[in-house]
């Protein structure tokens, strides 16, 4: 009988952000859908997701693919979508996406 670690069943992910606001943005969060709050920053205080531009997030030691995902502009605007599914797929953000 072969027994896993719960290590052993985590799985490397990734999901590709796609910034289509017309905007730079300035902040990206991706938290799991369970979590409560908002983890780090993943752009850091030197690094902005330019319009048109897409990174990639690679999201190592979870079980679940279901993600929230989190940007803030340079307006200070937010956009948020809840309980992606990063295995089935990427997040586009557009200007009519805008947290009201």
């Amino acid at each position: 009988m072969v027994i896993a670690s719960p290590m052993a069943l985590a799985q490397q992910m990734y999901v590709d952000v796609t910034n289509n606001t017309g905007f730079p943005i300035w902040h990206l969060y991706v938290s799991p859908a369970s979590a409560s709050d908002w983890e780090e920053d993943l752009l850091g205080a030197s690094e902005v997701l330019e319009n048109g531009r897409t990174k990639r997030i690679t999201l190592t030691g979870y079980k679940s693919p279901r993600f929230d995902v989190r940007a803030v502009d340079s307006d200070g605007d937010s956009y948020t979508r809840m309980n992606v599914n990063v295995r089935e797929s990427d997040v586009i953000f557009r200007l009519s996406d805008i947290d009201i």
